[in-house]
């Protein structure tokens, strides 16, 4: 029988695709806004699709395969910092070797915003050899929450700086959250030649969310949060994690300097968990206690209620750093994942790479492999169910 734990994973889709009353998700807004930027495609001198360098391949926005060709676009795997180095590496060189120019981005970087304005300014002199005076226009393209609108801001302020550039500076609205952008914008980023970029909206369509995809898109911040269980992506997020080598890379058993009675650290802790449960220390005891829990587990993780078995004991025992154990029996569980999901999703625990470059050899494709077999068994065991309920019925 499939557990609600991996049905949850291959149906989080179906949900959102079920929550039609939400407006992010009105067909015909998104179709608008995507009929608007694909209008603009053949105006502009260069294309830059952002992707989520955790989802490399899920975070594409498929429109622009037949839309724009590949020497006109540059895909921009931005949030570098937060995934797996090595494999972004992997994929900068796949994405290459199928003739598209791919670059890797941290938006919050000023050296990589750099880095990226220089090669946007070394494949617009080739697409405009032999013109010694142009204006040129490149496009922002991408799914919701990748990180358009902070490019924009930052190639505009720094683009500015550079050309010496003069006048009040624009700023596109910036948000954790997906959808927050609206309109197609344009800032100015550059001077002799003209240089300008537009920022657009996210798309992501219903029907892009599905298997495992939706999962990963939901887990990584493309949807909102409350459009599905916020518990069931943290569930989603402690499987990676417990069938990965990164929570190794934190502590180790005999680190217990923190813990000790009486430290200096201890007294330093009153008070201070109310307000921010980011701070290092506090960081620390979450990994520490996800490190003893995986480390003291017997089950086998590969079996799926060993599995959940383990999950339910991280949770538990995360109540108690998270300050979750303060709260009434109904918010505890979702006090933990509210604020296990934003540590995930700021680096805190640890760098992820969510889709795997093809025929790769390492541990991590071993672990996804596992979590899409259980998924797609509990979507066979789900099929199986409703087949013996009309029989029966």
């Amino acid at each position: 029988m499939a557990t609600p734990f991996t049905r949850r994973l291959d149906a989080v889709a179906r949900e959102l695709a079920s929550k039609k009353g939400s407006g992010r998700w009105c067909a015909s807004r998104i179709a608008a806004a995507e009929r608007a930027i694909l209008d603009r495609i053949p105006l502009v001198d260069l294309v830059l699709e952002v992707r989520d360098a955790r989802i490399p391949t899920t975070s594409a926005f498929e429109s622009l395969r037949k839309a724009c060709c590949s020497h006109k676009q540059v895909i921009v795997l931005n949030k570098v910092d937060l995934a797996n180095d090595s494999l972004t590496k992997k994929w900068i060189e796949n994405f290459k070797n199928q003739n598209y120019p791919t670059c890797g981005l941290n938006a919050h970087n000023k050296d990589s915003i750099k880095e990226l304005l220089r090669i946007v300014r070394a494949k617009l002199k080739e697409l405009k050899f032999g013109q010694s005076k142009y204006t040129a226009t490149i496009l922002l393209a991408g799914i919701p929450n990748v990180g358009k609108s902070s490019i924009a801001n930052n190639m505009h302020q720094i683009g500015r700086i550079g050309a010496a550039e003069k006048g009040k500076l624009k700023h596109a609205v910036v948000s954790p959250y997906p959808g927050e952008t609206e309109d197609i914008s344009s800032y100015k980023f550059g001077s002799h030649p003209n240089l300008y970029v537009l920022d657009t909206p996210g798309i992501l369509r219903p029907e892009i969310a599905h298997y495992h995809s939706g999962a990963k898109l939901a887990l990584t911040g493309a949807i909102k949060d409350n459009l599905l269980d916020e518990h069931e992506l943290a569930r989603y997020f402690l499987a990676i994690l417990n069938l990965s080598e990164e929570y190794k890379r934190w502590v180790t058993p005999k680190d217990t300097t923190y813990s000790m009675p009486g430290s200096l650290e201890k007294h330093r802790r009153k008070g201070q968990y109310a307000s921010d449960f980011t701070q290092d220390f506090i960081v620390k005891d979450v990994r520490q206690t996800l490190f003893d829990c995986i480390s003291s587990f017997e089950g086998d993780l590969e079996n799926e209620c060993d599995m959940e078995r383990l999950i339910e004991s991280q949770i538990k025992a995360l109540q108690v750093p998270l300050k979750a154990s303060l709260e009434s029996s109904a918010h505890r569980h979702s006090t933990v994942a509210t604020k296990l999901l934003k540590l995930y999703r700021t680096g805190r625990l640890g760098h992820y790479t969510l889709d795997l470059v093809k025929d790769e050899q390492c541990h991590q494709c071993h672990v996804h492999w596992v979590l899409h077999f259980l998924v797609l068994l509990a979507w066979e065991m789900e099929k199986l169910d409703a087949n013996a309920t009309v029989a029966t019925s």
